[in-house]
């Protein structure tokens, strides 16, 4: 087993795909493949499972993926360190779609050189945000728990062999456009959102009452819409008065000045933010920084 083949596999889950990953790598596809069925033959087990989609992980190859990351992490600070080529480090945040993440990932990005750096910012599902960090495709994830999802969530992360660290706890709100006809009021009640379409967050194949991120997930709405990402929730926000529930800590440097969150009046779970990581870690530099960015916002938000 050399670092070149745990490279060549790194890159192939990346990409999820022979053909992408051997243009990032800059070789032939049948090279590629050829390599990569050497490794499996000497470690024993199947790596990735083919498809006419591409490539994804088997459940042993993210298993050998977790080992292989935290080993070519190594060789990468080692030959930084001690070579005299450069090595771009990497720093990879996956998290739920919270424009406070992104915005304390913005300002982390900015006290770096970005040509020393390969930075990575995954806006995602609740169940890719555990896997990224997991096989350490990310070195962080933002989610939040609360009394429905906490022990299922928390079982997870166990078997995946990470750990939740607190941020903040927070009560829920409604996300609404400016101009919805609700946006004026001090509170609002979920009988009074009725009328309008309850906006979610797609959750993928692996869609389940636990890893929704709006917090009502398991509530019967009579017109639901889902989207997958923040840009599009806004535009349906906007052109069809819908709403959504966050934890009212709103980035307005990201989101504009166009939305408000207010406050929900029914009795409801509080939701409790936090970041995970692997168990063991040594957390990098940028790690530590962006953390620190992450509670500076939350401070300056009354958090």
């Amino acid at each position: 087993m050399t670092l070149q083949q745990l490279h060549y596999a790194i890159v192939i889950s990346e990409t999820g795909s022979m053909n992408k990953a051997a243009e990032r790598l800059y070789i032939s596809q049948p090279s590629l493949t050829n390599a990569v069925k050497e490794l499996e033959r000497e470690i024993g087990i199947t790596v990735f499972k083919r498809s006419g989609k591409g490539v994804s992980l088997t459940a042993d190859g993210m298993e050998f993926l977790t080992y292989a990351r935290q080993v070519y992490q190594q060789y990468e600070t080692l030959s930084e360190k001690y070579s005299g080529g450069k090595i771009k480090r990497k720093f990879g945040v996956s998290a739920q779609h919270y424009s406070f993440a992104v915005h304390a990932f913005v300002e982390t990005v900015r006290e770096y050189d970005t040509c020393d750096y390969e930075f990575a910012v995954r806006e995602t599902n609740t169940a890719d945000v555990v896997n990224d960090v997991a096989s350490l495709k990310s070195e962080i994830g933002i989610l939040y728990l609360s009394d429905f999802n906490r022990q299922f969530i928390m079982k997870m992360l166990q078997t995946n062999q990470l750990e939740f660290h607190h941020l903040t706890d927070c009560n829920v709100y409604a996300y609404l456009w400016k101009e919805h006809p609700l946006a004026e009021r001090g509170s609002v009640s979920l009988a009074e959102l009725e009328s309008y379409p309850c906006l979610t967050f797609e959750q993928g194949d692996k869609s389940s009452f636990y890893f929704a991120e709006e917090i009502f997930s398991t509530s019967e709405y009579a017109r639901v819409i889902k989207a997958t990402d923040r840009s599009t929730m806004l535009n349906l926000m906007k052109g069809l008065n819908g709403y959504t529930f966050c934890s009212g800590i709103i980035c307005n440097d990201l989101n504009g000045s166009d939305y408000t969150a207010v406050p929900i009046s029914d009795k409801t779970d509080e939701m409790e933010i936090g970041y995970i990581l692997r168990k063991n870690i040594i957390l990098s530099d940028t790690g530590k920084k962006y953390i620190e960015k992450l509670k500076t916002f939350l401070e300056s938000s009354g958090r």
